[in-house]
């Protein structure tokens, strides 16, 4: 009967490691090495520090040196978790609640230093080393409250190993000051339990090395007398510092090393018809990465690389310009008063700056120059180009601008598509608003949803009469396309803004 389970439970693990990405089983493998490896070595070299640790433990009271709770670790494994003694021990065992509080009576004297220190957490490194724990992951918590967490949450929390810190631990590093008087347990419970299971099911489900290493790099810098007692922001346990670092300017720094690469070959083949010049391969990639360096370092300080280039205000382009500049001036300085060999002519310089600015424009405004070739394609080849779904918009004022700034900038642009718009104000024909045409009045409605084969209408009219709305939108729908009305946000928001005194005029 045992060894069915134990089959079961085999079975299980392989279908769970099938199931996992490529990715995902890289970064275990590489979790579980950094496990072992510093687990090792940390045993080893704190060893000197154990021995001390346990002759102060035995000095100070009677009992063993190191404390084994049970522990729910993963796929709700029970496992004995260890730690230097910090309590009385009484006729083997330990009596008293599985939570402890501040004032605690059972607590000793280099116990309460061990626990205010968090050396008595040391010996999990050996939980670490085995497998039982890693150093980031949920904090086990005791297995008989464990056993009562919702199933849905169990199963979720239990998927990985339970770790040393996490960010559960590190905002509830003083949970004991926090459970005072007689009803401390209810308090846990009820109050501190469930932030602690929605804070580690949010790691769970956004967890990577990169937020374990500021998990890892907090937990460090709070120990430090002069920090322990400052409170903890939360997103910086899920977007740190280095995992910001990492998905903010690392990839662009390697783009902007791309760009700047194509940009300073290109500049020595043009200069190189006129004039004979040799940079040599060396110069050559000390120069792109110096402007993708100096690019990353303003951008930083610009702010750019914080803004999702997805959707951007094209407002940005003077910041970028701004930025090259700048770039292209200090690289001017230092080949005149430092570095004066090889010798880079000034012209070669701001053609290299013009270029990388076309390139910078380029990867950061991909996006909405491709939405505005494929519109612009679309309204070229009329009906016979091939797009998902096609949309007109009915009404070219502030409602259709928003319905169309939506379409363009939604999670579906790459299947949508707007044709233009329809109204019948006569100052707006032919007019092109946002790259998108008006293509005639309400009454070639019809006309235009044949000839673009549009499927769906945005009905966006907002400053027409009641019987003028209605004859429209029964134009919309004798056409045959689906009719989406859309409501009059741009005047819902101007009459809040004058209910608060703000006048748009």
């Amino acid at each position: 009967m045992q060894t069915d389970t134990v089959h079961e439970q085999t079975v299980l693990e392989v279908e769970k490691l099938a199931n996992k990405s490529f990715f995902a089983l890289t970064s275990e493998l590489i979790k579980r090495g950094f496990d072992i490896i510093f687990a090792f070595f940390g045993l080893i070299l704190l060893l000197p520090g154990f021995l001390f640790i346990a002759i102060l433990i035995k000095r100070d009271s009677p009992g063993p040196v190191f404390y084994q709770g049970k522990r729910m670790g993963k796929n709700q494994k029970l496992f004995m978790i260890q730690k230097f003694r910090t309590m009385t021990f009484e006729s083997g065992q330990f009596p008293g609640a599985p939570i402890t509080t501040k004032d605690d009576p059972r607590i000793t004297n280099i116990g309460r230093y061990l626990r205010d220190t968090k050396l008595n957490e040391l010996p999990q490194l050996w939980n670490v080393l085995v497998g039982d724990m890693s150093f980031v992951g949920p904090r086990p918590e005791d297995y008989d409250i464990a056993t009562k967490w919702p199933e849905d949450v169990k199963e979720l929390i239990t998927s990985v190993r339970p770790g040393i810190t996490s960010p559960a631990s590190i905002i509830y590093r003083d949970e004991e000051k926090l459970l005072k008087g007689a009803g401390f347990m209810d308090d846990y419970l009820l109050k501190i339990l469930p932030d602690k299971l929605r804070l580690d099911q949010q790691y769970i489900q956004n967890h990577n090395l990169l937020m374990d290493a500021d998990v890892l790099a907090s937990t460090i810098i709070l120990l430090l007398p002069q920090i322990k007692g400052h409170k903890l922001d939360e997103r910086m346990l899920f977007g740190g510092p280095i995992m910001m670092f990492f998905y903010r300017y690392i990839p662009w720094f390697l783009l902007d090393f791309f760009v700047a690469t194509i940009s300073v070959g290109l500049s020595g083949v043009v200069w190189r018809i006129s004039t004979v010049i040799n940079l040599g391969v060396p110069v050559f990639i000390i120069l792109s990465l110096a402007i993708a360096f100096f690019i990353s370092l303003i951008n930083a300080i610009l702010g750019l690389q914080r803004v999702f280039w997805g959707n951007a205000s094209p407002a940005y382009v003077v910041d970028i310009g701004l930025s090259v500049g700048i770039t292209v001036f200090l690289l001017w300085v230092i080949t005149r008063l430092w570095i004066k060999e090889p010798w880079i002519p000034f012209s070669m310089l701001w053609l290299i700056g013009i270029t990388t600015y076309v390139g910078l424009m380029a990867v950061r405004y991909h996006d909405q120059i491709i939405s505005s070739l494929a519109y612009r394609w679309l309204l070229f080849r009329g009906s016979k180009a091939a797009l998902a779904e096609r949309i007109l918009i009915v009404g070219a004022g502030k409602l259709g601008e928003l319905a169309s700034w939506l379409v363009q900038r939604s999670a579906y642009s790459p299947y949508l598509g707007v044709v233009g718009f329809v109204d019948d104000d006569p100052r707006k024909r032919g007019l092109n608003l946002g790259g998108l045409k008006v293509l005639g009045p309400t009454s070639a409605i019809s006309t235009v949803v044949k000839k673009y084969e549009v499927s769906i209408v945005f009905l966006a009219i907002s400053n027409c009469t009641k019987a003028e709305h209605e004859r429209i939108l029964q134009t919309c729908h004798a056409t045959g396309a689906k009719v989406v009305v859309l409501p009059d946000l741009v005047k819902t928001l101007e009459a809040s803004l004058e209910g608060i005194g703000i006048n748009g005029s």
